[in-house]
């Protein structure tokens, strides 16, 4: 292991150290990634072409994603050339929750970190959870964390079909795609599906059908399948989206026989529905990709992503950071980094100590310090890592050269990566750590899948690892990590019955006079490494007294939204703009619906807007409708 970047050296036992003989060796002046082309060569670019040509026009989508228009994106498209020049993605709320989580008690950032999103609260509960106990010392027997992993594989359950089906899926519609790419219409009329046999429509024409808003089959199945989900995880929890029963320690869920098998009775509806699923969204892409190349451009970016795993092994995971390398290498979904599309690290040290979070361009004050040189086995840790950063709002006009966003820009090594669920598939794939398991296996460029009996019977599945990562591939990848997802429900449900077998039926630690007892008054510093529908989730604590001094939430969206960085490195969303091509017609500039774009966006997160705003140069495009088709009349 090595970094690319910051002036880090590993020994062979895999301790770090920083470099010698370098002043300042995190000063961002000193250790420099490469950068293909700066900001201000870029916005030379454009200067010389809006001299040459009036083709050139600005676009502001507000909002593009988010409930609430919670991301705005800023483009500018050469509609000559049908190509980007310039992208800003601009997170426009500020929420402040690591400021609210200030002074309070450790085990409040549960319930109140769950707030910070109204999808998936429950990955903030857990990830709040492993922080604190992480601070505490304090392991969960391994039934509370068989109950934890069985209750994120049924969120998950629920978040992968909302995106494809409720938010992305619209995109590739009969109603979007006659308005946005008539073109394709008649392809799709005859182009035959090759899994017919599985998802039941005959032709491409038929499934763009069923995917339109409201009347569609897939539409209107893949709401049923989220409450199904829903309800997976209330049996669990108590209630949803926000749930009651996890606790440093464990879960304080009372877990019965029937509760097993109410849970047991949904999942077995699931597999079937999984295997239409992945038969759907591989017809997708072939087709895409059969009428136009240029679709394996859409929302492209070179294959740097990262991700902390997910799903604990309950008989390794002890909570403390001087183990987390080897329970987490036991993680259902391997920790990793890869970058250039090589895995470079499993480690989860590795990935915290290469983190670091900039606010150049975002509506902060600079907030680096020294306080925390290392991590508490030694190892270096930047000034900007989130134990030595603070949230201090700014907030001021908006500067495409100086602040735009309330988002930070993350940066492991300093290279620009990417995070989603699709992501857990692929460090898996790639490291081949999981456990043994009869439905799952990583190949090192694959993952096997067997998706139990149902009405339909048992079926063997494989994802591979795509040339190009894209809108299409984010989308495919998704639809395979629902299917994973429920196997490791599947599986952490086999281990609770087993417990259950032999007489276990503690979930939990301590009992809450005892957690009471152990709130440490020392300081402590630690790190909740969990995960979420889009992908990395992390909640890194600082408690001293009995009470949080430092709070630091970092979300999928936060990485993949984040603007510029100090060297003029564009974020993902930003990145994955400026490489999708124009496809749709542009003999009416005043027509242009931008579709390509928003189908790179959407590809990365499941949460989308039902407005969107357009500006072309020729007047504002406002299409209203109330479903997120955006651009479907």
């Amino acid at each position: 292991m090595c970094f690319k970047t910051l002036p880090v050296e590993f020994d062979e036992r895999g301790n770090a150290t920083l470099r010698g003989g370098i002043p300042n060796p995190y000063d961002v002046t000193v250790a420099k990634p490469d950068v293909g082309m700066t900001e201000s060569e870029r916005q030379d670019r454009i200067e010389r072409l809006v001299a040459r040509n009036g083709h050139i026009k600005d676009l502001n989508m507000d909002p593009v994603t988010r409930i609430a228009g919670a991301l705005a994106v800023h483009v500018t498209a050469d509609l000559d050339k049908g190509q980007y020049l310039d992208s800003h993605a601009q997170a426009t709320l500020f929420r402040g929750y690591e400021v609210i989580l200030m002074g309070r008690d450790p085990r409040d950032a549960i319930f109140v970190s769950s707030r910070a999103c109204g999808v998936c609260g429950g990955v903030h509960a857990h990830a709040a959870a492993y922080a604190i106990e992480q601070a505490m010392g304090i392991a969960p027997p391994p039934l509370g964390t068989v109950v934890r992993n069985m209750t994120e594989a049924a969120e998950m359950g629920y978040d992968n079909p909302l995106h494809l089906y409720l938010l992305a899926g619209p995109d590739y519609s009969e109603s979007v795609i006659r308005s946005s790419n008539p073109e394709l219409w008649p392809k799709a009329e005859s182009w035959s599906c090759a899994n017919t046999d599985i998802h039941g429509f005959k032709t491409m024409a038929d499934l763009m059908t069923a995917l339109n808003p409201l009347t569609g089959a897939l539409y209107r199945e893949g709401l049923e399948f989220t409450r199904l989900s829903r309800e997976m995880v209330v049996i669990l929890t108590g209630k949803y989206p926000h749930p009651q029963n996890v606790v440093p320690g464990g879960v304080s869920t009372t877990l019965t026989l029937q509760t097993l098998n109410e849970y047991h009775s949904k999942l077995g509806k699931i597999f079937d529905y999984a295997q239409r699923m992945l038969a759907v969204w591989d017809d997708i892409p072939a087709f895409f990709y059969e009428a136009d190349e240029r679709y394996q451009m859409v929302g492209y970016r070179p294959t740097n992503q990262i991700d902390p795993g997910y799903w604990d092994d309950p008989y390794a995971y002890d909570a403390t950071y001087e183990n987390c390398n080897a329970w987490g290498e036991k993680r259902w979904s391997t920790p990793g980094v890869v970058i250039d599309g090589k895995l470079v690290t499993t480690r989860l040290t590795d990935i915290n100590i290469g983190w670091e979070e900039f606010v150049e361009h975002s509506y902060y004050e600079e907030s680096s310090s020294s306080r925390y040189a290392a991590d508490s086995l030694g190892n270096p840790i930047s000034p900007y890592h989130p134990w030595n950063k603070r949230t201090l709002p700014k907030p001021g006009a908006r500067d495409w050269k100086d602040k735009y966003t309330w988002a930070c820009a993350p940066r492991w090594d300093r290279q620009v990566v990417e995070a989603g669920c699709y992501s857990r598939l692929l460090v898996t794939a790639l490291a081949q750590k999981m456990p043994a398991s009869d439905f799952m296996t990583s190949t090192g460029s694959s993952m096997r899948f067997l998706v139990p009996k149902g009405e339909s019977g048992e079926r063997e599945v494989e994802w591979h690892v795509p040339e190009r990562w894209n809108a299409l591939e984010r989308n495919r990848g998704r639809a395979y990590h629902y299917l994973f997802s429920q196997l490791v429900g599947l599986e952490s449900l086999f281990e609770a019955y087993k417990l259950f077998q032999q007489g276990e039926r503690r979930v939990a630690a301590l009992n809450p006079e005892e957690l009471e007892k152990a709130i440490p008054q020392d300081e402590r510093v630690s790190v909740g490494w969990w995960g979420a529908g889009r992908g990395w989730l992390t909640h890194h604590l600082v408690m001293d007294k009995g009470k949080i001094t430092n709070y630091q939430i970092c979300t999928p969206s936060t990485i993949n939204a984040s603007p510029r960085d100090p060297w003029g490195q564009p974020g993902p969303y930003e990145e994955a703009v400026m490489n999708t091509p124009i496809i749709e017609d542009l003999a009416d500039p005043a027509g242009f619906t931008s579709i390509d774009m928003l189908r790179g966006i959407r590809s990365f997160d499941p949460c989308m807007p039902c407005t969107t705003h357009a500006h072309t140069g020729d007047g504002e495009i406002v299409r209203e409708v109330n479903t997120c088709s955006c651009g479907g009349d």
